[in-house]
């Protein structure tokens, strides 16, 4: 069976004052029918930049998108604008990172997951905003995503809910026409501990009841290795690591994983953090082969020549780094 996405050869570049910025650099990845993908990486590593390439939601005067992007064998890149929009919030949908400034204040949060029906014609036109079934199947949408008092919430404004509140009602939304995709752009980061438990075991709760397929992108490890099947780590704007979650966290073959995993936190060991030597580079001055190499205790002179490709590292593990074995010993 093919997978439901497939990526290939991905490239986003943004247009800046200072010149082009290649964001996403030959990015490859699958994700499966029904499974949830990790996306891990720091800041600036193109994790962003890759889910929003794929709902195509980049300023397109400023921004190139390259490769290949197919939902179920359909290339996502060669959609007309009408199909486009039959797409968003259709097949893919997107939770986003700050759930406030995602959802327009000046909309009932119930008349804004009304819109979401009403665009991809699950709601005649004339009942989307006061009809009794628009509202009863809002208020069922809100109920399913936990949101106390559902109700009231369909009356109230963004303004007027927590994080946690407002991040349920845009799931609502990102849920409301049973996409077969969920793009969740770091749902929980904005949120306090004890809520972004609860928004994760409801995405893995939906996931169960609609079969949907999930990338969970974040720069938590623990956050992928609760919720996630298969993860790839990203740096400097490309795939450094791909394997199965246990795979990936027990046997890491990458050098930036191996680090990225000790510099955690161990409540349950005294031993000092130890961070990541270096900081990432900028965009604009990528350094030549591999990007990883001026913050990597490996690095030699092949690692500024060539740039290693994303290769076999064990059965179902991938991992671009030229010296994969002496990295088993870092």
């Amino acid at each position: 069976m093919s997978a439901l996405l497939e990526i290939a050869g991905l490239r986003v570049t943004f247009t800046t004052a200072a010149g082009d910025v290649r964001a996403v650099d030959g990015v490859d990845l699958a994700i499966e029918r029904g499974e949830t993908f990790g996306l891990v990486g720091e800041s600036g590593s193109g994790k962003s930049a890759t889910a929003l390439a794929i709902l195509r939601l980049h300023e397109g005067k400023k921004t190139r998108v390259g490769g290949r992007i197919a939902l179920d064998g359909e290339d996502v890149l060669a959609l007309a604008p009408r199909e486009l929009r039959a797409l968003r919030g259709g097949r893919i949908a997107m939770v986003f990172q700050e759930p406030r400034a995602a959802l327009d204040p000046v909309f009932s949060v119930g008349a804004q997951v009304a819109e979401t029906l009403l665009a991809h014609g699950a709601l005649e036109p004339g009942a989307a905003r006061a009809g009794a079934l628009a509202r009863a199947s809002v208020i069922d949408l809100l109920r399913k995503v936990r949101l106390p008092d559902a109700e009231r919430a369909f009356e109230t404004y963004p303004h007027q809910l927590s994080g946690g509140m407002c991040q349920r009602a845009m799931i609502a939304a990102a849920i409301a026409c049973r996409p077969a995709l969920l793009v969740a752009d770091e749902p929980t980061s904005a949120l306090d501990v004890t809520v972004q438990a609860e928004i994760l075991a409801l995405l893995r709760d939906l996931q169960r009841e609609s079969g949907m397929s999930i990338l969970l992108i974040t720069h938590d490890l623990a956050v992928v290795s609760q919720n996630a099947r298969r993860a790839a780590v990203m740096y400097a704007g490309k795939i450094v690591e791909e394997a199965p979650v246990a795979e990936l966290l027990a046997t890491p073959r990458h050098p930036y994983t191996i680090l990225l995993l000790r510099s955690r936190p161990n409540l349950a060991s005294r031993a000092r953090l130890e961070p990541i030597a270096g900081a990432v580079e900028s965009a604009l001055d990528r350094p030549s082969g591999c990007r990883f190499r001026l913050r990597c205790p490996l690095a030699r002179a092949r690692c500024a020549e060539i740039e290693p490709a994303l290769e076999p590292a064990g059965e179902s593990h991938r991992a671009a780094c030229h010296f994969i074995e002496e990295a088993k010993r870092l």
